[in-house]
C-alpha cells in the first residue's frame, strides 16, 4: 500500500542530544552531529532558501526529541517563524508523549512518527539493552512495561490533540518479524494511521563479539507487510539507519542529511561517491569496491574526474585506514549507509561520510556550492 504520508522531500533537522534508551545492536552513545535550534534555523535556510520551505521538517536524532523537550520546541518555534506553512514531524520512542503532546499541538507539529519494535515485553527485553524513562535507571523488565504504557498513552494523546501518529518497526529477523501484526493492530486499535517497516542492516564491524539479526529478505519483508497492512497503511523503508535514540533520514531536496556541511580545501578539494549504477547514491559502504570522485574542473563546473578502486572487504579497522588511504584529496564521502566505526575513522583522517540517498549530480552540486545549485557536468 503507498503511504499516505509522504516520505518524499523531507528536510531531517539532528537537535536531540540525548538518548533515553539503546537497542542492544546499537552503538553504547548516539553518534552523528547535534544541531543547536539556531543551527538547524541556519541550515534550513541556507539549503531552502526563503521561498516557503520544505512540505515537512523532520526533527530527529541523534537522541531523542522528548529526552530534551526544550530544546526541541525552540527548533521548532524558530522554524515556525520563518516557514509558518511548515509540516513538522518528530521521531520519537514516545516516552513523555502524553505529558508533552498539547505542548507539540500548540507549536504545530502535525505528525508524530513513534518507533515501535514490539507490543510484547518479552521482545523488547531481548531487544533493548537499556530504557530510561525518567532521570533515573530502572531495571529493563520494569522498564520495558512503562515503555509499553507510555507508547500507548502518546497516541491517544496525540490523536486527541489532532496530532497524526504513524509507526515506524525495524524488523529483526528472529526477534519481531513474527510480532508485525500484532504491533500492527495494536497501533491501529489506538489511533495511528500508517506503519513503516525498516529492514535491520547489519554491521559486521560493531558486532563487538555478539551475535547480530541477519538482514530480513524480501519474502520476509514481503510476508510482514502484507500481515500490517490488515490494519494500517504500511509501506517499507528501503536503506534506513536506525538505533534507538538515534536516525539518520537523508534530505530529497538537496540530497544528504542535515549536517554541518563539510567544505573543501587545498589540500582536500574533491567528494567521493560510491554507487552502484553511477547515477544515484545508492549503495552502503561496506559494499562498495570503487568511489566516484567528483570535484571541480579548470573553468569551476562541478564534474567526475575519475573512478577509484577501494580495498577489498574484510579486515576490520584496517580496512576503513586503507579506504582513507585511498581518498587523501577528498574532504567528504557520499553513502546510503555507513557503520559507526568506519564513520569514525574516516572522520579522524578529515574525510567526513554523509548518509544521502538520491541523484549524484544534484547532491554534489549542492555541496559543493553551499546549498545553492550551479551547473554541474558529468565527464
Amino acid at each position: 500500500m503507498s503511504d499516505s504520508i509522504s516520505q518524499s522531500r523531507r528536510l531531517s533537522l539532528p537537535v536531540a542530544p540525548h538518548a533515553n534508551a539503546r537497542l542492544r545492536f546499537a552503538p553504547d552513545q548516539p553518534t552523528g552531529p547535534v544541531m543547536s535550534p539556531e543551527e538547524a534555523l541556519a541550515w534550513a535556510e541556507q539549503v531552502l532558501g526563503s521561498t516557503g520551505g520544505p512540505p515537512q521538517v523532520v526533527i530527529s536524532g541523534p537522541g531523542d526529541p522528548l529526552a530534551t523537550v526544550g530544546i526541541t520546541l525552540k527548533t521548532i518555534r524558530l522554524l515556525k517563524l520563518k516557514y509558518p506553512s511548515l509540516t513538522v514531524e518528530i521521531v520519537t520512542l514516545g516516552l513523555g508523549g502524553e505529558q508533552y503532546a498539547p505542548l507539540l499541538d500548540e507549536e504545530g507539529v502535525g505528525l508524530v512518527t513513534l518507533r515501535v519494535d514490539a507490543v510484547d515485553p518479552e521482545i523488547l527485553i531481548k531487544l533493548f539493552a537499556w530504557i530510561r524513562p525518567g532521570r533515573k535507571t530502572v531495571r529493563l523488565a520494569e522498564a520495558v512495561e512503562i515503555l509499553l504504557s507510555e507508547q500507548a498513552q502518546a497516541v491517544i494523546a496525540f490523536r486527541k490533540a489532532g496530532i497524526k501518529v504513524k509507526i515506524r518497526t525495524t524488523l529483526y529477523p528472529g526477534y519481531n518479524d513474527d510480532h508485525v501484526e500484532q504491533i500492527a493492530q495494536r497501533m491501529a486499535h489506538l489511533g495511528a494511521e500508517a506503519m513503516t517497516l525498516v529492514p535491520f542492516k547489519p554491521e559486521a564491524e560493531e558486532a563487538e563479539g555478539q551475535i547480530l539479526p541477519p538482514e530480513p529478505d524480501n519474502i520476509m519483508l514481503a510476508a510482514a507487510l502484507s500481515r500490517a497492512g490488515k490494519y494500517l497503511e504500511a509501506n517499507f523503508e528501503q536503506a534506513a539507519t536506525e538505533s534507538a535514540g538515534a536516525m539518520i533520514a537523508p534530505i530529497a531536496e538537496g540530497g544528504f542529511v542535515a549536517a554541518a556541511l563539510p567544505k573543501p580545501s587545498s589540500k582536500r578539494p574533491n567528494v567521493a561517491v560510491v554507487s552502484a549504477g553511477g547515477m544515484e547514491v545508492d549503495l552502503h559502504l561496506g559494499q562498495a569496491f570503487q568511489a566516484l570522485i567528483y570535484g571541480h574542473r579548470e573553468d569551476g563546473l562541478t564534474c567526475l574526474l575519475g573512478r577509484r578502486d577501494l580495498p577489498e572487504a574484510g579486515g576490520g579497522g584496517l580496512r576503513w585506514e586503507k579506504l582513507a588511504d585511498s581518498l587523501p584529496d577528498c574532504f567528504a564521502l557520499l553513502a546510503a549507509s555507513a557503520g559507526v566505526n568506519p564513520k569514525q575513522i574516516l572522520k579522524d583522517r578529515g574525510i567526513t561520510v554523509l548518509i544521502t540517498e538520491g541523484e549524484i549530480d544534484g547532491t554534489v552540486d549542492v555541496l559543493f556550492n553551499g546549498g545553492k545549485k550551479k551547473s554541474t557536468c558529468r565527464k
